[in-house]
């Protein structure tokens, strides 16, 4: 994940034609579809403030609380460092590319910072990722494909929204989407690390991160 990253930030930052030729095509298109459907523009600003930086915070501090008294230190300090590590890594990403931002007669979002890559974008993919290995082993094998799938058409959507409200190009929120699942990746990878090195035995990420502790995770 972190060579197409590369491959994508070099694109960015020698202005490569076609793509900037893409990006601003979606930007105008979609712009000019939301100046006559106010309904999409409201609908792409839920989903955009669904995935703000606030609404992590409240989420994914609850959830910290909630394995810090379920006693389930591992897993609470994976949630905490990967999710703070991911914004602080767009942070700088950000400020090392300065991409400006999309313009726009008529913005329907004013954002500030630099565009390339997508906070939102990125926060979505490890939100919900982490959220999806942490909770897994307490979801019925039968729900968890439908799970998966849900949480997929959001971050799509979050990602979405960012394009359509002109915060973002299109490479940006792909920019954030494949940096943000490099992140959760390695940070997956250390952790299993971790667990082999405590004498646990090795998981798919598909059973979650911590299979064992189903019982201290299930609210019930």
């Amino acid at each position: 994940m972190a060579v197409p990253f590369a491959l994508l930030l070099l694109l960015v930052e020698d202005h490569f034609g076609p793509m900037l030729a893409a990006d601003q095509g979606a930007r105008d298109s979609l712009h000019r579809f939301g100046l006559t459907r106010p309904l999409f523009v409201e609908v792409m600003r839920v989903l955009s403030d669904s995935g703000s930086a606030l609404a992590w915070q409240v989420v994914i501090g609850a959830c910290v609380v909630w394995l810090l008294w379920r006693r389930l230190w591992r897993l609470a300090i994976f949630t905490a460092v990967t999710v703070a590590g991911s914004s602080l890594l767009n942070s700088a990403v950000k400020a090392l590319v300065h991409r400006t931002r999309p313009v726009v007669d008529h913005p329907f979002v004013h954002e500030a910072g630099a565009s390339f890559p997508s906070g939102h974008a990125q926060a979505a993919i490890v939100g919900y990722g982490v959220l999806l290995l942490v909770f897994l082993p307490v979801l019925p094998v039968r729900w968890r494909r439908p799970v998966v799938a849900v949480a997929a058409l959001v971050v799509v959507g979050i990602g979405f929204s960012r394009v359509a409200l002109a915060a973002h190009y299109v490479s940006d929120v792909v920019g954030g989407f494949v940096l943000g699942a490099a992140w959760l990746a390695a940070l997956t990878a250390l952790f299993s690390a971790w667990r082999l090195q405590r004498g646990r035995a090795p998981v798919s990420p598909r059973e979650g991160l911590a299979p064992e502790d189903a019982p201290r995770l299930d609210p019930t």
